[in-house]
């Protein structure tokens, strides 16, 4: 099914019958996707007078409760509210959920035990493109992403130079396969993060993050239409769903 968005004075045509799931769920049938030293995630019957609500055990619906943090256990997208003092939510702050976006593959330089992405390899990855989001998928881009358990393994992250280039080029909404921009114990830097919000300036409010995605290896590199959908939590972070059309035209 062929649907065509008009973007910007553009008219955009995609398949809107075959999307592409780059959200990374919650699962705890299987091994989950964990950082930032906090147990796994936990969904479980509500309990009523030693009862557990569940049709399994006799109940007429399953009445189930769930733990989890956003940042932590699943595709999250945040706003700055993340990293102020102030309480923003970014169900407030993101108000449009369709992008014009770019899927770059990178492989994260190293020095030392650190890997990270730099300013060079972005530039050289968007060019002149002028794109409203950016998706990057690191290498190497194994299924294990999804069930990583992050915690103490200094995974890769965004040079501030890196962040500060995509800020100035007018990306609004970064979206990666790791679990922050930023490295895992920096002393609470956090340097792309406040580098891409422009905390030091005039905060950039509608920008998003949204960490922990997983792009399949078979979506190739280039432009595709993103749906940004959000669950509605008053939160600086909540669960999401991105999902890239390709454009056809």
């Amino acid at each position: 099914m062929k649907a065509v968005i008009e973007y910007n004075s553009r008219k955009i045509e995609v398949n809107i019958s075959e999307p592409i799931d780059i959200s990374i769920p919650i699962d705890v049938t299987k091994e989950s996707l964990n950082a930032w030293y906090v147990e796994d995630p936990k969904i479980s019957p509500e309990v009523e007078d030693g009862f557990e609500i569940s049709v399994a055990n006799g109940a007429v619906v399953n009445f189930n409760n769930i733990h989890f943090n956003p940042h932590s256990h699943i595709t999250h997208t945040e706003c700055v509210g993340h990293i102020t003092k102030e309480v923003h939510s970014v169900n407030q702050n993101l108000k449009y959920f369709i992008f014009l976006a770019e899927v770059v593959t990178v492989v994260p330089e190293n020095n030392g035990e650190d890997f990270f992405i730099s300013e060079k390899q972005l530039k050289t990855a968007l060019k002149n493109k002028k794109r409203d989001a950016i998706v990057i998928r690191t290498l190497p881009n194994l299924s294990d992403k999804k069930s990583m358990k992050y915690s103490n393994t200094n995974p890769p992250y965004l040079l501030e130079e890196a962040a500060i280039y995509l800020r100035e080029k007018g990306i609004k909404h970064l979206l990666i396969d790791l679990p922050s921009v930023d490295k895992e114990k920096d002393g609470g830097a956090l340097l792309s993060h406040n580098a891409f919000w422009n905390t030091a300036g005039e905060i950039r409010m509608h920008a998003t993050i949204t960490e922990f995605i997983y792009v399949p290896n078979h979506v190739e590199d280039g432009e595709y239409l993103l749906n940004l959908m959000i669950a509605p939590f008053e939160n600086d972070a909540t669960p999401s769903k991105p999902i890239l059309y390709k454009i056809i035209k």
